[in-house]
């Protein structure tokens, strides 16, 4: 069973960072696609950023500039290094993997940017 398990998040003031990491178990950590998605109040989940097995990165335009994703496969773990935050980043972030065992998701993180 695969399990992802967020950590990082927290109250920053607009212009901060804040590091996300996400570690993984129950999987071939190396094999699978990755990513952190986030969803606001009232707002549809969306996509923030993608890492593939290779490590080619995806950013939503929104966060371009502002967000790298990660991968240590050593360690099972992803990261999301957030600079430059602004009020509108706040949500909740979710780490997800996509594999052979399918789309899973993590519990999600508070990430709340004051202005």
């Amino acid at each position: 069973q695969v399990q992802l398990v967020e950590s990082g998040g927290g109250l920053v003031q607009a212009g901060g960072s804040l590091r996300l990491s996400c570690a993984a178990s129950g999987t071939i950590f190396r094999l699978n696609a990755m990513g952190w998605y986030r969803q606001a109040p009232g707002k549809q989940r969306e996509l923030v950023a993608t890492i593939s097995p290779g490590s080619t990165a995806n950013y939503a335009d929104s966060v371009k500039g502002r967000f790298t994703i990660s991968r240590d496969n050593a360690k099972y773990t992803v990261s999301l290094q957030m600079n430059a935050l602004k009020p509108e980043d706040t949500a909740v972030y979710y780490c997800n993997s996509n594999g052979a065992q399918g789309t899973n998701w993590g519990q999600g993180t508070q990430v709340t940017v004051s202005s």
